[in-house]
């Protein structure tokens, strides 16, 4: 049994952070793309100001009009293509926010099913919530915060550059009582995202109430348990109250910083401006300033901070409540999977096995050295008659060599063993009269309700599922395709998911696509994995292939046996495609077995 999962002591902005940094990176060019959009918006507010101070310095104050209404027409006409920048800037979001909230759904639906699956008796309506309330509002909230913090960086660096521009000195007045402001504001951070999570743990915590209220009305009044239920109603929705009013006093708090960054700056700058002038501050360059601290600063910093004071606080707390460790499994599923034994001994390994159906036969198998390494999938092609079932039969420890040895995780073969170390399926699948749960479990009786869930997602069992029924429908082996079989036969070994999966052409009844998507399964399992190819695509899926003639073998990738093997060439060449017209997944294969390049054994115990 595994030792509960510490609880994450972090902290919800630092859980969010941790999430949110590969989310930005893997968009970084729709971020770029985003900024570049908004440079016209610097380039905006530095001509605004700068255009404001030289019409009245080098125009109207100098007696030369002209000059002034040239000067505020470039002001003016910075405008107009930062409003042309608005489409651009609203498709970039739009790679910024639909991707968030996918994601969410997709988190809270999976932990939802998992949960279920885990904890039948104990679902909640939060999930419910997250996907249907709080995965909208992180959508909403995320994308008017990257509108107005985009606003902000680049409204704010223009206002600087203008100032600096027009009088350096200028910043010595605006900037205390902005940052004096701006740290109020920050302050005011973890203890409003804290009264936030307590509303929407309310909020939850009422929604499950109404939920459970309304499913058993009847049993209520039944009970006479009516003024019971009000009453927990009732403190409840005090419970909400409670939070929305806390909330709303640190809101208070968040409206003096907003007036100390917005309103304090220009008022400073009038009390200051005799002393400005008196030191070489010209009068146009005021009026700029004043323009700058009016007409971008201001509102660039009171719409960042009403900003995160209303949606940031709600946002983080709903992100948050997404990343939240998952609860620690039940003590009964700790151990659903089990480690491999082994380390990093090879899984199996043939030491110059020789294999001869008779003391006279000639030998399938000569003097025949193979390692297959943990996590390997390795592939087995060759003619009919080639010895490639004899491989896997000698493999799976179904054999016993005439010569040679086989070892399994560095140690010889043992029959006591077989079943913990390797699951060998053969082409024709062993399905018996029960329910589909019975037989998908018949190697492993004890798997839960969650890894069959798996299985079934990972190999694609669902369309048989929804044919018989359910997993406890009766199962009769006559009513089956050969695919579908295939398919049952499969979903074990998966369950299963020994140290060494050998298929020997166990998914020959397959379309390619189901075919491609139950390899890839098993090729993902942290076991090493033996396919006796059936297809050519097949055999390219795998880390190396092994190609048999009889006593003469030699193995490598794909490309290495494309210059190197005549007979794989000729394979290739030859073999049936992999597209089968006509013929849909689960039906039963109606072609003659064997096709002079594929064998067909008979069938081998599992």
């Amino acid at each position: 049994m595994k030792a509960p999962r510490p609880a994450r002591r972090d902290g919800a902005l630092a859980r969010v952070t941790r999430d949110a940094r590969p989310f930005l990176r893997a968009r970084t060019k729709a971020v770029l793309r985003l900024a570049g959009w908004s440079l016209l918006e610097f380039v905006q507010t530095f001509l605004g100001g700068f255009g404001v101070a030289r019409a009245l310095d080098q125009g109207f104050l100098a007696g030369r009009p002209l000059t002034g209404l040239l000067w505020l027409a470039v002001a003016a006409a910075a405008v107009l293509p930062a409003q042309l920048a608005t489409r651009g800037v609203f498709g970039r979001l739009a790679d910024l926010v639909e991707p968030l909230r996918d994601g969410l759904v997709r988190r809270a639906v999976s932990r939802a099913l998992s949960g279920a699956l885990a904890h039948p008796a104990d679902t909640t309506a939060r999930s419910l919530s997250q996907v249907t309330h709080q995965s909208e509002i992180a959508r909403d909230g995320w994308a008017g915060l990257v509108l107005t913090l985009r606003s902000f960086v680049f409204t704010v660096a223009g206002a600087v550059a203008g100032l600096l521009a027009l009088e350096p000195r200028l910043l010595l007045i605006v900037a205390p009582p902005l940052v004096l402001g701006a740290a109020l504001f920050l302050a005011t951070l973890l203890p409003m995202a804290a009264r936030q999570r307590d509303y929407l743990t309310a909020d939850e915590a009422y929604a499950a109430h109404a939920g459970r209220t309304a499913a058993d009305l009847r049993d209520i009044a039944a009970a006479g348990a009516a003024d019971r239920t009000v009453a927990e109603s009732g403190s409840l929705a005090d419970d909400q109250v409670r939070a929305a009013r806390s909330l709303a006093r640190w809101s208070g708090v968040r409206v003096v910083a907003l007036a100390v960054c917005g309103r304090f700056p220009p008022l400073l700058l009038l009390l200051g401006a005799p002393w400005l002038l008196r030191n070489g501050l010209t009068p146009g360059a005021l009026v700029g300033a004043l323009t700058y601290l009016t007409q971008a600063l201001a509102p660039a910093v009171q719409a960042l901070m009403t900003m995160l004071s209303t949606v940031g606080g709600r946002l983080l707390v709903v992100l948050d409540r997404f990343t939240d460790a998952p609860p620690p499994p039940a003590d009964d599923e700790a151990d659903d999977r089990a480690p491999l034994p082994g380390g990093d001994a090879p899984v199996a390994e043939l030491h110059a096995v020789t294999f001869a159906y008779g003391p006279a036969a000639h030998p399938v198998l000569d003097r025949l050295s193979l390692t297959v390494a943990p996590g390997e999938h390795l592939a087995v092609v060759g003619p009919s008659g080639s010895g490639k079932s004899t491989l896997a039969a000698v493999l799976a420890g179904v054999e016993a060599p005439t010569g040679g040895s086989v070892r399994w995780q560095g140690r010889p073969v043992r029959a006591a063993e077989a079943t913990s170390v390797r699951v060998l399926l053969p082409q024709h699948a062993y399905v018996f009269t029960g329910s589909l749960r019975d037989n998908l479990r018949y190697l492993r009786p004890g798997a839960s309700d969650r890894s069959v869930a798996a299985m079934i997602d990972a190999l694609g069992l669902d369309p048989l599922v929804s044919r018989l029924g359910s997993l406890d429908a009766a199962l009769e082996p006559d009513r089956l395709s050969q695919g579908e079989r295939q398919l049952v036969a499969l979903g074990r070994a998966y369950l299963v998911a020994p140290p060494l999966i050998v298929l020997d052409e166990a998914t020959s009844r397959l379309d390619p696509a189901a075919e491609t998507r139950a390899e890839l399964a098993f090729a993902a399992l942290p076991g090493a994995l033996v396919v006796v190819a059936h297809r050519l695509s097949s055999a390219r899926r795998a880390d190396r292939i092994l190609v048999m003639d009889g006593p003469r073998t030699r193995c490598g990738t794909s490309a290495e046996l494309l210059r190197t093997s005549a007979l794989y060439r000729d394979l290739a060449g030859l073999w049936e495609p992999d597209e089968e017209p006509g013929r849909k997944n689960g039906e039963p294969d109606s072609r003659p077995p064997g096709n002079g390049l594929i064998s067909t054994p008979p069938p081998s115990p599992v």
